[in-house]
C-alpha cells in the first residue's frame, strides 16, 4: 500500500535512456527548481521554483516506471535543476530504489552544483552511490559572475564528498570569456589533483542556442 505521508517530487521530466549521466544507461530524473541563476544553464526551463510546466510526482510512480525498464538500464540518476533542493524526496525515491528487489542492483546518483548544507548530505549520502559535482569556477568572483552566487558551500560539499567516497565525477562547464583563462584552468587543475585526487574530472564546452 503507498504510503501517503511520504513526499512528493516537483519533476520538469525525465530521459528513460540517457548516456550522459552516469555511467551506463540511465534513467535520469530532472527535477524542477534551482538554486543557482547560471549564465551558461542547459536546462534553463528547470530553473525556476514553479512552472505550469512541471508536475507533481510520487515515488511509488517513478520505481514502477524505472522497475518497468530496469533490465536495459544500469542506474538512476536524479539531477535538474537541483536535486537537493528537494533532498527529501530524492532520499525516499532512492531507499525505496534501494529497498525493492526489481531496482536493488541500480547505481543511484546525483548530479549537483554542490551549494547543499551538511544536513542535507546527511539525508543524501548515506542512500546515495555517488554525486556528479559541477564546478563552474575555482574563482570565487567568477563564480559569482556566473552563477550569482559564491563558491565557498561549493568547495565545502566537493570536500565533505571526497571524504565520504561519493564524489563520482566533478564537471568543469568552460565558458569563453568567463573561466577560460589559462592561469584559472592551470589553477583549478591543481587544485582537484590536491583536493579530489583520482576523481574524474569532465570538461565540458559551452554551446550557445
Amino acid at each position: 500500500m503507498p504510503d501517503h505521508a511520504a513526499p512528493t517530487g516537483l519533476l520538469a521530466d525525465v530521459v528513460r535512456f540517457s548516456w550522459v549521466d552516469g555511467p551506463g544507461n540511465r534513467y535520469a530524473v530532472f527535477l524542477q527548481g534551482c538554486n543557482l541563476d547560471c549564465l551558461a544553464c542547459h536546462n534553463p526551463h528547470t530553473m525556476p521554483l514553479r512552472t505550469p510546466k512541471a508536475r507533481v510526482v510520487t515515488v511509488d510512480e517513478l520505481v514502477e516506471d524505472v522497475a518497468r525498464l530496469e533490465h536495459f538500464l544500469s542506474g538512476v540518476t536524479v539531477s535538474g535543476g537541483e536535486a537537493t533542493l528537494q533532498a527529501p524526496f530524492v532520499a525516499a525515491l532512492f531507499t525505496a530504489l534501494r529497498d525493492d528487489p526489481r531496482t536493488a542492483r541500480l547505481t543511484r546518483y546525483v548530479g549537483s552544483n554542490g551549494c547543499a548544507s551538511d544536513a542535507v548530505w546527511d539525508l543524501l549520502l548515506p542512500v546515495t552511490d555517488g554525486v556528479m559535482l559541477d564546478l563552474k569556477s575555482l574563482d570565487v568572483t567568477t563564480h559569482v559572475e556566473l552563477t550569482g552566487s559564491t563558491n565557498d558551500q561549493v568547495l565545502a560539499s566537493l570536500d565533505r564528498l571526497v571524504r565520504e567516497q561519493r564524489l563520482a565525477e566533478v564537471r568543469l562547464l568552460v565558458v569563453p570569456g568567463h573561466n577560460d583563462a589559462e592561469h584559472l584552468l592551470r589553477r583549478t587543475g591543481l587544485y582537484l589533483a590536491d583536493h579530489a585526487p583520482g576523481v574524474p574530472v569532465k570538461v565540458i564546452g559551452f554551446r550557445p542556442h
